[in-house]
């Protein structure tokens, strides 16, 4: 996937959901989609249940993620350790 430069049609406003980046126009928010995508729908499914949402929509939403993903600090999650068995 290639990550759109612009996000446009990405808005962060006070007044609609609390200030969660929304697709603009709408009050879906950008992660309600990425919950969507994590239950297993796919971008048509989206777009089918979402008539008002355009592909490239979509293509921001995630983009934004990646972009705040690549922008954050990642938190240490705990290695669980391995028992070896050094029977062999």
């Amino acid at each position: 996937m290639t990550v759109t430069k612009s996000l446009d049609r990405i808005v962060i406003d006070p007044s609609i959901l609390s200030g969660k980046p929304c697709i603009r126009g709408t009050r879906i928010s950008v992660e309600f989609l990425l919950e969507l995508f994590a239950s297993g729908a796919s971008k048509e499914d989206i777009l089918r249940a979402y008539p008002q949402l355009e592909p490239e929509d979509i293509e921001q939403a995630l983009s934004y993620v990646i972009s705040s993903i690549r922008n954050e600090t990642i938190l240490d999650v705990p290695v669980k350790s391995v028992a070896h068995d050094d029977s062999n």
